[in-house]
Order: C-alpha cells, then structure tokens, then sequence
C-alpha cells in the first residue's frame, strides 16, 4: 500500500507555475475574511435553527406551545429548522472548509476573496429570504426545497460566485499533484448546483406529475446527504485526521476507491422499497444503498490502518475528537442506511422514529460534528490566536456528543419497535403513539444539550474574535503613541 503524506507532498515545476508555493500564513491571511464570514454565518444559523428546533419538539410535549402564532406551528417551524441546519450552517461550514483546504493543499492564495464574500452575502440573504417564506407560508411542500423560488434563485447565485473562488484556487494551485481531499472537493462543488438546478427546475419552475415529484425529490435529499455532505466531510477527515496525528494518510488507492465507489453508488439510493413507481427504479435505488457498505467498509480499513497506535497532542486531541466521532457516526449511519433500504428492513422503519434518527446521525453526528472539529482547528490559524477558553471546545464535544446518541439512539429503537407494531394490524394506533412518548422526551434532552453545545461555539467565537479586535486595537493605540511622540 502506499502511504501519502500531507506535509512532504512534492511542487511540481512548470514554466506555467513558476510561481513561489505560498507560505500557510499567506495562505490563512488570504482565507481570513471569506472563511470567517462563512465560519460567523454558519454559527449564527446554527443558533436560530436550534431555537426553531427547540420549538418544533417542545410541541410534541405541549402542542398549545405557540399554537395561537401562525409562524411557529409545527408545519412552518419544522422545515424552517431543517433549511436552517443544512442550508445556513451545513452548507456554508462546509463551504468555508473547502475554500481553506483548497488554498492549503494547493499551497496557493485563495482567489477571488471579495468575490467569496458577496457570495456569502447573497447566501445569507437568500437564507433569510427563505427562512421567512417558510414561516409565513409560503412552503413548497417539498422536503429541503421547502424555500420559495425567489429565495432559491439568490441561494444558487450566491453558491456559484463561492464555487467559483473555489474552483480558480483549484486551478491556480501551486502543488499540481492532487490529494485525495481534493478529489471529493472538487466533486462537491459541481454535485450542489446539478442536483438544486435539477430539482428546482423538475418539482418547483416547471413541475413533474404525480409519484415522479416524489422520486424527484428522495432523489434530491439522498445526493445531498450522501454526495455533498458526505464528500465534504470526508475530505475534511481525509486531511485533518492524518494532518492531527502526523500520519500519513495509509492508501491513496483505496481513498481514489471510496469516492469512485460513493459517486456510482452513493447517488443512486434514497428511492424506499414499495413505492408506487416502476419497479426498476426502487430495485437500482436498493442495490445502489447496499453497494455503499463496500466504500464504507474500505473506509474502516483506511482509517484504521492510518490512525493506528497514533495520538494526537493534547493541544489538538480537541479538534480530534470531532473527526473521530464524525469517522464513526459516518460508519454507523451508511452501514444502517444500507440495511434500511432492504426490502425486510423498510417495512418496518419506514414512515416511523427510524427514519429522522438516521438523517440526524448522519447530518449532525456525523457532518456537523467534523464541521466543529474543522471549525475548531482552521480558526485560529485564521487569526493567528488560541481560543482564550479551551475548555469549552471540551464542553462542547460532550454536550454534542452526548445530544446527538440521545436524540438518535432512542428514536431508532423506538422507530424499530413502532414500525413492528404499525405492521400489526390488532394494534390501536393510540397505543403505539402512547408508547413513543418517554423515547420522544429522551431525545428532546438531546435537542436541549446539542441547542447549549451551539451557544458554546457561538461564544467561542465571539470571544476569540473579541480577544483579537482587543489585542489589535491596543497595538494600533501603541503605534499612534509612539507617531505622536516622535512628531513632538
């Protein structure tokens, strides 16, 4: 097997790039504006879709909470947390850590910074353009395209000018050999404009008829999850886990493998047995699912062989901690979605708890916990200070750590035995409702820890960046002293 090293990749000379590699703080002063504005945006939605979140599963508890407001009963505040999640923090996070390691792994100044940011700009406004759409009504009705047209059309414009910094970075790269992170990135940021621009156009410009919308949009909400997040994701691993360790990541084949295997495989699943659609199409989704544990399983060995007997410094054990967690949720959540798309499987899983325990697990223990390890580790090299309380990154492991296991682990247990139940036709429909409510109450205390773990990250960042508005002020005083005193 060969092992390939992050830190010793060689510079390929050419007479086109005979550009000097820049250094890595060249690199993170040129990422620092458009990164922290993402990193700032992502972390300020995470908020608002936790206390939307926070809404939607107190009302399983108290469904009088709020009933009297139009806005925030359960079908608007629902889909407002979810876009929230994925489109404010999922997708902005994992845009920002893109744009950094593709200006470090190609040891080339990120490109088109003021560009980037009106990217973000018009990100953010979509957002919000969207987030209030939902909560006033104006739905699509389907499941993460739920924002209004004219929210969708600034999100896409916003997207291209950040992907299109991405891609000039890419292509004006130093470093010529390509690791393998930036195989997945570069899948990534043409995978999100095809499948939006496709569902879009096929479910809210020029609509489909009848069962086709549904394929349209399982379609949809599997390339994103599987294909976008889980690239993005992966490529964050794939660097900082071998970069934290110092390891080298152990097979380049095998990682070339995995994402070959998740493009062909990956994007063909999300279509649930039974549905009412040609046959053919439920069966390929199905096989396709099931192919994924074969890139999975690959995955396991990978990792396992680069991590081996290697520990992180403490310094860094924190970051750390987020990828390892992440590496595992991926795990566990490709290997139960694979099993859930068997025919004996779905039957019962189907339409209960199971199937919003595994979105999470994969979109929050996996996604958005490599996210907050990525968050952690490229922030302050973006402005060259520590966190001034560390030990809050600590605090918010565990809080998310321990959130996501009691928000996923009960509703899967409980979705597995309301899905026996459902398939029983002597049991009253009252009863099995009943029986969800102390697992449903167990993961609303997941809710609450992960909703604290996101004020924990806000305020980290809001501190960090307090720290450092207070040492560059003092600094800029110091040297107007020292001007004053030299002219009199």
């Amino acid at each position: 097997m060969s092992a390939t090293s992050i830190q010793s990749q060689p510079v390929a000379a050419s007479a086109s790039h005979a550009v000097a590699p820049a250094s890595a703080l060249e690199i993170d002063t040129s990422c620092r504006a458009p990164v922290l504005v993402l990193f700032l945006s992502a972390a300020a939605w995470l908020v608002v879709s936790s206390v939307l979140g926070m809404i939607a599963t107190l009302k399983f508890h108290q469904p009088n909470l709020l009933a009297d407001c139009a806005w925030l009963t359960y079908g608007r505040v629902h889909p407002a947390h979810l876009n929230a999640l994925v489109y404010g923090f999922a997708l902005q996070a994992g845009l920002g850590v893109m744009l950094w390691l593709v200006a470090h792994l190609g040891r080339a100044r990120l490109a088109l910074g003021p560009g980037i940011i009106a990217g973000a700009v018009l990100w953010n406004l979509g957002m919000t353009a969207g987030i209030l759409g939902i909560l006033y009504g104006e739905n699509t009705g389907f499941e993460w395209l739920e924002m209004p047209r004219y929210a969708s059309a600034t999100l896409f414009s916003g997207y291209l000018l950040i992907g299109l910094g991405g891609m000039l970075t890419l292509r004006l790269r130093n470093e010529r050999r390509l690791y393998i992170s930036q195989w997945f990135i570069l899948a990534a940021l043409f995978w999100f404009p095809w499948i939006y621009s496709t569902a879009e156009f096929l479910l809210v410009a020029k609509p489909v008829r009848g069962a086709l919308q549904g394929a349209i949009d399982w379609w949809y909400t599997n390339n994103l999850m599987a294909i976008w997040l889980g690239f993005t994701g992966l490529a964050a691993i794939f660097y900082f886990i071998p970069k934290i360790t110092k390891q080298p990541f152990y097979s380049h084949y095998i990682g070339v493998f995995i994402f070959v295997a998740l493009a062909l495989f990956g994007s063909w699943g999300g279509i649930p047995p039974g549905v009412p659609l040609p046959a053919w199409m439920p069966a390929m989704s199905t096989m396709g699912a099931v192919l994924t544990a074969v890139p999975i399983l690959a995955l396991v060995f990978n990792m396992y062989r680069t991590m081996e007997c290697a520990l992180p410094n403490r310094g860094e054990s924190r970051p750390f901690n987020f990828f390892h967690f992440g590496l595992l949720a991926y795990i566990f959540a490709g290997l139960a979605g694979a099993a859930a798309s068997l025919m004996r499987v779905s039957k019962i899983t189907n339409f209960t708890w199971f199937v919003p325990a595994h979105a999470q697990l994969l979109i929050y223990g996996f996604f958005a916990m490599t996210m907050f390890g990525a968050i952690y580790y490229i922030v302050p090299r973006l402005v060259q200070a520590e966190f001034p309380k560390p030990g809050l990154i600590t605090l918010h492991f565990f809080l998310a750590a321990l959130g996501i296991l009691l928000y996923a682990a009960p509703l899967a247990i409980v979705g597995y035995e309301q899905g026996k139940m459902l398939n029983d036709a002597s049991q009253p429909f009252q009863l099995i409702t009943a029986k969800t409510l102390m697992f449903l109450r167990i993961s609303t205390t997941g809710d609450l820890l992960m909703a604290l773990g996101h004020l924990i990250l806000a305020l980290n960042l809001a501190a960090l960046l307090a720290q450092v508005a207070r040492v560059a002020a003092a600094a800029a005083w110091t040297e107007n002293t020292k001007v004053a005193e030299v002219a009199t």
